[in-house]
């Protein structure tokens, strides 16, 4: 069964990239097969798996615009052991001729069904905004993984996200849920990000994943490398953060699995 989860927060900077990159090697080091899809247009996350963005003979841009196959746009990243469809700039024309086609929020759903049964996540980085690209990306995944930032104005752009998310839900994607909260670049010596931190728990309970992401430079250096913190120094607090991430979604999968066999 594949899970495919959107990472989105329409708040720039709060560690989605970041979150995309390491969720995927973290997943991959356990043996799960991953595709990590990027859809912005800053093209962070192909750069973040040491792929030049420059240089892609196909992007994500010619996959929505039905130009060549996901098949054919996959790349192998050099470490980590996952597969990539990479992104660049020129997914701002692709957004932008989307809007004159009709079906336009499912051109990734649908070039991603021939090939999502050969992962077990897709997992796919969406840029910092509620566009036509980030709508796609809703279209087409199970869930929505929200990184954010313990701090005050977090809380603001967390209600706009998940009334776009509630929107898809009743309107194109039924099964689309929030899959999680991420609490990110976490500083656990300041008094407001602890009051946040609480109040997101109060609110979403069991949606809010118990790994906490820390401030770590050794995160912040990685993408410099162009690889997952995990091959930059696997004994990092970011790296053991994302471990552990990885492992609480695999725990929260074989929880399904049950659940879904008896709904059945």
């Amino acid at each position: 069964m594949t899970r495919i989860l959107a990472v989105a927060n329409q708040k720039g900077g709060v560690g989605k990239t970041t979150t995309c990159v390491n969720l995927a090697a973290s997943l991959a080091a356990t043996h799960r097969r991953v595709l990590l899809v990027d859809m912005d247009p800053q093209g962070n996350a192909t750069m973040g798996c040491g792929v030049n963005k420059a240089d892609l003979e196909a992007s994500t841009c010619d996959v929505l615009l039905g130009e060549v196959s996901a098949a054919d746009a996959i790349v192998s990243v050099p470490e980590g052991d996952f597969a990539l469809l990479p992104g660049n700039e020129d997914l701002t024309l692709a957004e932008v001729r989307l809007l004159q086609e009709i079906g336009r929020e499912m051109k990734l759903k649908t070039a991603l069904q021939p090939v999502q049964g050969l992962y077990d996540f897709v997992i796919i980085d969406c840029p910092p905004s509620i566009n036509m690209l980030t709508l796609n990306a809703l279209t087409a995944a199970d869930g929505v993984l929200i990184p954010m930032q313990c701090e005050y104005y977090a809380l603001e752009g967390l209600s706009a996200l998940l009334d776009t998310v509630e929107q898809v839900r009743v309107t194109v994607n039924p099964k689309l849920e929030v899959y999680g909260l991420l609490r990110t670049m976490f500083d656990p010596r300041i008094n407001l990000s602890n009051e946040v931190s609480q109040q997101l728990v109060d609110h979403f309970q069991d949606k809010v994943f118990r790994t906490i992401v820390p401030r770590n430079i050794t995160l912040a250096e990685a993408p410099s490398f162009g690889r997952p913190v995990l091959f930059h120094d696997r004994n990092s607090r970011g790296s053991l953060a994302y471990l552990a991430l990885a492992g609480e979604i695999l725990r929260r999968e074989d929880e399904r699995q049950p659940a879904a066999a008896a709904a059945h």
